[in-house]
């Protein structure tokens, strides 16, 4: 599992996807060239290194770790239909920090492979040296939220004009992913939408916020999603390997222990192995990606 070091606190508004009751907090993933990934994290995603061990190192904004890097002798490249990330999504404090990485972006010629306007967010999609998925958003005002009578988020995927938000973008010096950078969402791979919706919704806790063909979105405190489950490339795919390529865990932050706590406790009654450690809890989920709940 990824490092257990405590998050620094952010200045963060009552209604961000950090402040909601859980979040996600941290992402791990297993690389093939540890040192190649890394650089590329750092200089086009901004990320700084804060931490390095043997197997490998964690990157972050500011104090705040986001994503933990490591590999192994035996790692083998997942193949494109297995369980596990879609893409991690960073999220920026507000436009012109999107734009300011999108200029960044362009200056150093990196391939995009989309942008799209969801109505609740700005979204520009691409991927690292080793194909795992990455998407840099920022948030609209809840104010501009449609929410629907049964509670759910009107979300779309419509064209995001790239040109008109770089010539926005102030152009000066770009150090990085600004502060108050966190991991908005994390967007999964999985085998079966029902069996999603009943681990996130049922027993994780969290609220069903949208539905796509063949995807679900969940949020804590009516976020538009902090999780994300797709069968696009994966339906009825077997539980990944151990020693694959892509996202090992990720970590979902509770603000009540008592939440936590339910959460424990359902997973006990479905028979999914749940290991304490300290105040944290470690698990395999259905589909083998490892998942770190802490409070």
């Amino acid at each position: 599992m990824i490092s257990t070091q405590s998050t620094p606190p952010i200045d963060i508004a009552a209604n961000h996807a950090l402040a909601m009751p859980a979040h996600v907090d941290h992402s791990h993933l297993v690389v093939e060239d540890l040192a190649t990934v890394s650089q590329w994290y750092q200089r086009i995603m901004g990320l700084k290194p804060l931490e390095t061990s043997a197997s490998g190192e964690t990157l972050g904004v500011g104090a705040r770790p986001l994503l933990t890097l490591t590999t192994a002798g035996n790692v083998a490249r997942a193949p494109r239909n297995a369980p596990g990330l879609f893409h991690t999504a960073f999220l920026v404090p507000n436009r012109q920090e999107l734009g300011r990485w999108l200029a960044h972006a362009a200056h150093n010629n990196v391939r995009l492979q989309g942008a799209s306007d969801h109505l609740v967010s700005e979204a520009i999609y691409l991927a690292d040296p080793e194909g795992n998925g990455i998407e840099v958003y920022r948030d609209r005002p809840r104010t501009d939220w449609n929410f629907k009578p049964d509670g759910t988020v009107g979300m779309d995927t419509l064209p995001l004009n790239l040109q008109a938000l770089y010539d926005e973008a102030p152009k000066d010096d770009w150090n990085g992913l600004a502060d108050g950078t966190g991991i908005g969402h994390i967007h999964l791979q999985v085998s079966d939408i029902p069996e999603a919706d009943a681990f996130f919704r049922d027993v994780l806790g969290l609220g069903l916020m949208a539905r796509y063909p063949g995807a679900s979105f969940f949020g804590s405190g009516k976020y538009h999603h902090h999780v994300a489950a797709n069968i696009w490339n994966s339906r009825g795919a077997p539980k990944r390997e151990n020693n694959m390529t892509g996202l090992s865990d990720y970590t979902i932050q509770f603000k009540d222990p008592a939440e936590l706590a339910k959460a424990v406790g359902k997973l006990d009654e479905m028979g999914i192995q749940v290991e304490r450690n300290g105040t944290a809890y470690n698990l395999v989920d259905p589909w083998g990606i490892g998942l770190r709940l802490a409070a």
